[in-house]
C-alpha cells in the first residue's frame, strides 16, 4: 500500500467487507497508544506518513516523530521536521494556467537534455477550477450573466484553449471549465471526498483520509467539511503533483473550544470575523487551530467552512473541523452517494476519526486552549483595509468619522479637518444629480466563496431582499450592486425559494459564476462617479462579502472596503453609506411615509433555516454537478492540438515559454555569495502579495501595457494581469505594481523606485532591467508579514524575473517563505529586535551578503550582511533540508527536472 518500496508498517493493515468488496486500510489506534491523545488533524499526517512510508522520502523517523506529538515538545521548540504526502492538489485558474506552462515547458527541458518528456506528467491527482477570469463589467441589468460570460470567453479564449489542451496532454488532470462555480466551492460540494478510495492490485480497495493543498490560500475552507487541506504556492504544489512529498514543520495546534449559541440574528460571518479577529491577535501563524467543544455541534458544514476559508486572514495553516456525523448528513445533501457514507463511516469509526463534539473524553491533548462563547457574537463587519480589524456594526459611525482623521495606516485616511465635509455631485443616466461624500457606497458585491457557499447567509441575504422590496425600500442607481454565486447550486435555491426577483429588483443580479469582486474584478465604476470621487479625495467605500479588503485589492477608487455578511452588504447599500447607526438612523420610509429600520426587515436564524430546510436538497447538487465537467458551448467547441509537447506561438501575449529553465544542465549550478547588490525596494510592514503579485487591471501607463502596445494591443484588449499569467514578460512587468504600493525609496505611492547609481526616480520594472544591463545583483529589505495574504506564485516568480537574489525581512508569511525558496531566493531574516529602523539602513547602501559554500549550508543557520560598513547578523530562512536542496538546484522545479533525468 505505500507508494514505492516495501512499507515496515504494512502489518498493520485491517480490512472490513462491505457489499462483497474488500476494504484495506491502517489500523492507526494499533500502531501506539499515544493515538488517542493526538489532535484529529495530526493524525491525518500520521496516517499519509504511515501509509507512504518508504524510507525513502518518507522515513520510519517520520511517524515516529508524529506519534511523539506532545504539548510540551512542541511549543516553543518547533523544530522538528516532518514528510506530507496530500492526498490530492486543487489548482484556480489563475494559477492552474501558470502550473500547466510550466510542466509544458518543464517537458520541453528534459526533451532538451535527452530524457523522456512524457514523465513529467501528474502523479498525486490534480483539480483544476477557471473561477477568476469572469469580471464584473456588467451590473444591475437582466443579461448581465450572458454578457460578463461573453466577454469573459472573448478576452480568455487563448487561455481556455490552453487549459483545454493541458487537459488532454496531461494525465489525472481533471479540469473544471469556466462559469462552473468558485475553486473552493465546487471542492466542498463536489470535489471533496472525505475518504479517499482507491483499487489495489489485489481487486481489494484502499481507503486513506482526503487531503488536499492548493493554489489558493483559501484552500482551507475545506477544513469545514473534515478534510485537511491548505495552500502552497503554485511552484511547492507542482512538485507535489510530480510525486514529490511536502516537507514541513510539525506544528502546534490550537484547541478552540466554541460553547454556547449563536443568537438569533447573528450570521455566520458575524462569528468568521469574530474569530479572526481574536485568533489574531493570540497569534497562529504556522500553527494548526482544531475546533472542538458542544458549540461545534451547533454549527451547520457551511457555516464551519465559512470559519475555516479564513483561515489565511487569521494566520493560521488550517482551521480544522474534525468529521462528524454532521458532516455525513452533508455529504448527503450534496448528493454522495449513501453508499460511499456507509463505507466512510465504517472506515473512521475502525480508525477513531469520526468526532463526537458533546463527549469531553474524545478531546484530544492541544498545545493551548481558548474558548469562545458562540451567544456573545454580534453583527460586525472588517475594515476598513484588513480582514481582521473587526468593527461591531452598533461602533460603525463613531469609527468610521475616527477612521477618516486618524493618521494614514490600517485604521486611518489622514483627512484633513477642512476635508472632512468634502462632497460632488455628478448626473446620472436617469438625468438626476446625485452627491456623494467621504463614506459614501459605490461598491455593493455578495461574492465569494467564504459566503456564497453557506446557504444561510445567501438566503438570509434574499429574505431581507424580499422585505427591503415589500417596505418600498431601493438601492441609488450608482452603486454598482452585483452576486456572483459560487456554484450554480446557489442560484438553484435561490429561485426555488422565490427570492431572486426582489435581488434583482434591488440590483443584485446574478452577473457571473466565480471569485469577481473579492480578487479584484469588479470592472469598472462609471466615469462620472471616479472623475468625483478623485476630484474632491473623497474615501468612498466597497461592502462585499469577501474575506480579503487590502488596499488596492477591490478597486482603486474604494479607498475604504468592508467585509461583511450578505445581508450587511445589501443593507448597506440601500443605506447608500457606510457612516450609519442603524440602531437611531433609518434605511429609509416606507409607502405611508413611515421610517423602515434595519431591525424591521432583518430576518432571523429560525426563518432562514425553515426556507433552507425546504429548498436545499440533494436533487439540486445531482442536476448542477452532473454536467459541470461539459461545460459551455464556447468551451465544448475549442479546438485543441493533439500533441503532447505544447506548439509555443511567439506572437502570443498570454501563453509563453518561461525563462526558468533556460541554460539549465544536468550539473548543479556554482553558488556563493552576494556582491555589491542594491536595494529595489525599501518596504515596510504588512506587505502583501496583492502589492507583490500582478493582479487587477494593467494601468495605461505601466510597463506592462507599454510591452502590449508595443504588440499593437489597444487597452481595451489589455485585460487583467490575472488573465496573463501565462505569459512572465507581462508578470515580470506588472511585479509590484499596485498603486497603494509605499516604497520609501520613491518620492510616493506606488510602483516606482531610485535607481541608486544615477538617482533617477523610474518604473520599479525599468530600474531592474537597468541593474540587469549593469550586471547588479539585487536584494529587497522589509518589516514585518512580508508577502502576506493569497498565495501566489508570482509573488515569488515575479521577483525572481527583476534580478533578486535574496530578501531580509523582520518576519514572513508562511507560504510566500517557501515560494521564495521554491524559486531560488534566498530568504534572510533580522534577528529578534531588529529591523531596517534599529540598524539605520537607508536602502541607499550597497549589500554584501557572506553565503557559506553550498556544502556547508545548514537550516536555520546564521548568515552577515554587510551595508556600506553596518554589519549585522540575520537567520538564513531554509527551514529544512528540503529547502537547501531547492535552492542548490536553483529552484524547486529545476530539482525536479534533475530528478525526472536521474
Amino acid at each position: 500500500m505505500s507508494s514505492s518500496g516495501a512499507n515496515p508498517f504494512s502489518h498493520f493493515e485491517e480490512s472490513f467487507t462491505q457489499d462483497g468488496n474488500v476494504y484495506k486500510y491502517f489500523d492507526l489506534p494499533k500502531i501506539d497508544n499515544k493515538y488517542d491523545s493526538l489532535p484529529f488533524s495530526i493524525r491525518i499526517l500520521l496516517e499519509s506518513a504511515v501509509r507512504n512510508c518508504d524510507n525513502f522520502q518518507v522515513l520510519e523517523r517520520d511517524v515516529k516523530s508524529i506519534l511523539d506529538w506532545t504539548p510540551a515538545v512542541r511549543q516553543g521548540t518547533n523544530d522538528v521536521e516532518v514528510s506530507f504526502k496530500p492526498a490530492r492538489v486543487i489548482l484556480q485558474d489563475f494559477t492552474g494556467v501558470p502550473a500547466v506552462v510550466d510542466f509544458a515547458a518543464m517537458r520541453d527541458t528534459v526533451l532538451d537534455l535527452g530524457g523522456n518528456p512524457e514523465k513529467i506528467n501528474p502523479i498525486c491527482p490534480a483539480d483544476l477550477v477557471v473561477d477568476h477570469s469572469v469580471q464584473v463589467d456588467f451590473a444591475r441589468v437582466s443579461d448581465a450573466l450572458a454578457k460578463n460570460q461573453s466577454l469573459e470567453f472573448e478576452r480568455n479564449k487563448e487561455r481556455f484553449t490552453f487549459l483545454k489542451w493541458g487537459a488532454r496532454a496531461f494525465n489525472n488532470m481533471l479540469i473544471v471549465p469556466p462559469g462552473s462555480g468558485i475553486v473552493h466551492q465546487v471542492n466542498l460540494e463536489y470535489l471533496a471526498r472525505v475518504v479517499f478510495e482507491n483499487d489495489a492490485t489485489d481487486g481489494s480497495k484502499i481507503l486513506y483520509p482526503d487531503s488536499v493543498v492548493g493554489t489558493d490560500s483559501h484552500t482551507t475552507m475545506i477544513n469545514g467539511l473534515g478534510v485537511l487541506g491548505w495552500g502552497v504556492g503554485g511552484i511547492e504544489a507542482e512538485a507535489v503533483m510530480l510525486g514529490q512529498s511536502i516537507s514541513m514543520l510539525l506544528p502546534e495546534v490550537i484547541g478552540y473550544k466554541l460553547v454556547g449559541k449563536l443568537g438569533p440574528l447573528a450570521t455566520s460571518t458575524d462569528l468568521v470575523l469574530t474569530i479572526t479577529k481574536h485568533l489574531r491577535q493570540l497569534g497562529v501563524v504556522g500553527k494548526f487551530v482544531e475546533f472542538y467543544g458542544p458549540g461545534v455541534a451547533e454549527l451547520s458544514i457551511a457555516d464551519r467552512a465559512t470559519i475555516s476559508n479564513m483561515c489565511p486572514e487569521y494566520g493560521a495553516t488550517v482551521g480544522y473541523f474534525p468529521i462528524d456525523e454532521n458532516t455525513l448528513s452533508y455529504m448527503r445533501q450534496t448528493n454522495r452517494s449513501e453508499k460511499k457514507i456507509d463505507i466512510i463511516r465504517e472506515y473512521l469509526k475502525a480508525t477513531r476519526q469520526l468526532r463526537d463534539y458533546s463527549l469531553e473524553d474524545q478531546d484530544p491533548t492541544y498545545t493551548e486552549t481558548v474558548t469562545l462563547d458562540l451567544s456573545t457574537v454580534v453583527t460586525s463587519v472588517s475594515g476598513p483595509k484588513r480582514p481582521h480589524d473587526r468593527v461591531s456594526v452598533s461602533s460603525m459611525f463613531e469609527d468610521f468619522k475616527a477612521c477618516l482623521t486618524s493618521p494614514v495606516g490600517f485604521k486611518g485616511f489622514a483627512i484633513s479637518p477642512d476635508a472632512l465635509a468634502a462632497s460632488g455631485e455628478f448626473q446620472w443616466d436617469d438625468g438626476k444629480t446625485y452627491k456623494i461624500r467621504h463614506g459614501s457606497v459605490v461598491i455593493a458585491a455578495i461574492t465569494s466563496c467564504t459566503n456564497t457557499s453557506n446557504p444561510s447567509v445567501m438566503l438570509g441575504a434574499g429574505l431581507l431582499a424580499k422585505n427591503a422590496v415589500e417596505k418600498g425600500l431601493s438601492i441609488l442607481p450608482y452603486i454598482k450592486t452585483s452576486l456572483s454565486p459560487g456554484s450554480g447550486v446557489v442560484t438553484y435555491y435561490l429561485k426555488e425559494s422565490g427570492v431572486i426577483p426582489y435581488l434583482e429588483q434591488l440590483g443584485f443580479d446574478i452577473v457571473g459564476y466565480g471569485c469577481m469582486t473579492c480578487i479584484g474584478n469588479s470592472g469598472p465604476l462609471e466615469e462620472n462617479v471616479v472623475n468625483t470621487i478623485e476630484k474632491n479625495g473623497l474615501v468612498c467605500c466597497g461592502v462585499l462579502s469577501g474575506n480579503r479588503n487590502f488596499e488596492g485589492r477591490i478597486h482603486p477608487n474604494t479607498r475604504a472596503n468592508y467585509l461583511a455578511s450578505p445581508l450587511l452588504v445589501i443593507a448597506y447599500a440601500i443605506a447608500g453609506r457606510v457612516d450609519i447607526d442603524f440602531e437611531t438612523q433609518p434605511l429609509g420610509v416606507d409607502s405611508s411615509g413611515k421610517s423602515v429600520f434595519l431591525r424591521d426587515i432583518w430576518p432571523t436564524r429560525s426563518q432562514i433555516h425553515e426556507v433552507e430546510r425546504k429548498h436545499v436538497i440533494p436533487a439540486m447538487f445531482q442536476e448542477v454537478y452532473s454536467k459541470i465537467e461539459l461545460g459551455s458551448e464556447d468551451w465544448q467547441t475549442l479546438e485543441v492540438s493533439d500533441s503532447n509537447l505544447y506548439p509555443w506561438s511567439g506572437a502570443s501575449t498570454y501563453i509563453k515559454r518561461p525563462p526558468f529553465f533556460e541554460g539549465m544542465t544536468r550539473q548543479l549550478p556554482k553558488l556563493g555569495s552576494i556582491e555589491r547588490a542594491r536595494c529595489l525596494l525599501f518596504l515596510g510592514d504588512s506587505v502583501t502579495t496583492d502589492h507583490i503579485s500582478p493582479a487587477g487591471s494593467i494601468a495605461r501607463n505601466s510597463p506592462a501595457a507599454r510591452y502590449l502596445a508595443e504588440r499593437n494591443l489597444t487597452p481595451r484588449d489589455f485585460n487583467s494581469y490575472g488573465s496573463r499569467r501565462g505569459n512572465d514578460a507581462v508578470m515580470a512587468r506588472g511585479t509590484f505594481a499596485n498603486i497603494r504600493l509605499v516604497n520609501k525609496l520613491a518620492s510616493k505611492t506606488g510602483p516606482r523606485t531610485v535607481h541608486i547609481p544615477s538617482q533617477q526616480e523610474m518604473d520599479i520594472f525599468d530600474a531592474a532591467d537597468r541593474y540587469r544591463e549593469e550586471g547588479t545583483p539585487l536584494v529587497l529589505v522589509v518589516g514585518k508579514d512580508y508577502g502576506s495574504g493569497s498565495s501566489r506564485d508570482w509573488a515569488a516568480k515575479g521577483p525572481f524575473l527583476l534580478g533578486i537574489k535574496a530578501v531580509i525581512a523582520e518576519s514572513y508569511e508562511r507560504i510566500h517563505r517557501s515560494n521564495l525558496v521554491g524559486m531560488g531566493i534566498i530568504p534572510l531574516q533580522f534577528l529578534p529586535g531588529q529591523g531596517a529602523e534599529s540598524l539605520n539602513l537607508t536602502g541607499r547602501e550597497l549589500y554584501n551578503i557572506a553565503l557559506p559554500e553550498s556544502g556547508e549550508l545548514k537550516p536555520g543557520q546564521r548568515v552577515q550582511v554587510e551595508a556600506d560598513g553596518i554589519v549585522f547578523e540575520t537567520t538564513l530562512r531554509f527551514d529544512t533540508e528540503v529547502d537547501i536542496t531547492y535552492y542548490k538546484n536553483g529552484g524547486i522545479l529545476n530539482y525536479m527536472i534533475r530528478k525526472m533525468l536521474d
